[in-house]
């Protein structure tokens, strides 16, 4: 479906953005991908490796409406991934986080529709879901703006939907290069916030992946969750490091014990298919979707009351040689 097509990603310099890239250039052939992002160096890195005659990079933050507007023309897909994320910077930093996050998700909106773009994807995160740290909330607005940004169309042909996983396995800034570090510099021991710690972990191809199939299977206003195991925080370290002592340190601030992709509450909204959930739209949209039979014919049914997805109540768990192959593997 990508075939002729113009392809946007806002923060395409970032790890999911590469690798969605990559998997682009070599199982389809687009008119345009366009890298919308706000650091030079990164771009021109990027350059030396991905440099088909359709690439094209553009200086531009999402905070800035007029640039973006500019930069979506001609556009037929967009990846929304750009996003501060650290959390603990989030918490000292609240108002840059929330100019990104969520100012920039409504400029994505407005010049999406604008620009007459056929189908928007925004990426979030299991932090959204009841959350508990300013990233968490100013993800979890970034959501509902485009999950209600179907109602702000009219005529125009835009749909919208949320993709929503957990983390990133080697994905920088996570804990995966962060211990990788440490032990090749000689650490004595590798920190752990807390031994009950669990967390979902999904390799950055099978999020790109998703991503991708997801525009097959989009008809506006859902969130979808991939199916994906869960790791001990321990039995990771203990791959990486088998020899090497743990040191609890504390849960950083605003850092949860698990990791929670679709709330209680939300089990109401909660449709289940063979590999993914989708949450539908709690609000009313001009047009009505049968949300339990997606764009490939795939068919959905609704989860139990009560019912919620949270890294700790899981049914698939990581162990300790799983994970080892997997760090191999993301090495």
């Amino acid at each position: 479906m990508f075939d002729n097509k113009s392809i946007f990603i806002t923060g395409g310099t970032g790890s999911f953005g590469q690798k969605f890239i990559r998997s682009l250039l070599e199982n389809y052939r687009p008119a345009r991908i366009v890298v919308f992002s706000r650091d030079e160096l990164k771009q021109f890195e990027m350059q030396q490796v991905f440099n088909a005659p359709c690439m094209r990079y553009f200086l531009g933050d999402v905070r800035d409406a007029a640039r973006m507007s500019q930069a979506m023309r001609g556009i037929d897909y967009v990846i929304h991934a750009a996003a501060l994320k650290q959390v603990p910077a989030a918490e000292y930093n609240p108002t840059e986080c929330i100019r990104t996050n969520v100012n920039g998700a409504e400029n994505v909106i407005n010049a999406a529709i604008e620009n007459g773009v056929e189908k928007v994807i925004a990426l979030s995160t299991d932090k959204a879901a009841s959350p508990i740290n300013l990233y968490g909330a100013t993800k979890l607005l970034s959501d509902k703006l485009f999950v209600a940004a179907n109602n702000l169309v009219g005529g125009h042909c835009t749909r919208f939907a949320v993709v929503r996983y957990g983390n990133v396995v080697g994905s920088r800034g996570s804990v995966v290069p962060f211990f990788r570090k440490l032990i090749a510099e000689g650490a004595d021991s590798l920190p752990i916030t807390d031994p009950r710690m669990t967390r979902f972990w999904i390799p950055l191809h099978h999020g790109a992946d998703f991503v991708m199939k997801s525009f097959a299977r989009i008809q506006g206003g859902e969130l979808l969750v991939p199916k994906i195991p869960s790791v001990r925080i321990v039995d990771l370290a203990t791959s990486m490091a088998p020899l090497l002592p743990q040191r609890m340190v504390g849960i950083r601030p605003g850092e949860k014990l698990h990791e929670m992709m679709i709330a209680r509450d939300d089990s109401i909204n909660t449709l289940e298919f063979d590999d993914h959930y989708v949450i539908k739209p709690s609000i009313q949209f001009v047009v009505q979707t049968d949300y339990a039979v997606n764009g490939l014919g795939e068919k959905g049914k609704p989860v139990a009351e009560g019912f919620k997805y949270t890294s700790d109540n899981n049914t698939r768990f990581l162990d300790v040689d799983e994970l080892m192959k997997l760090d191999r593997q993301t090495a």
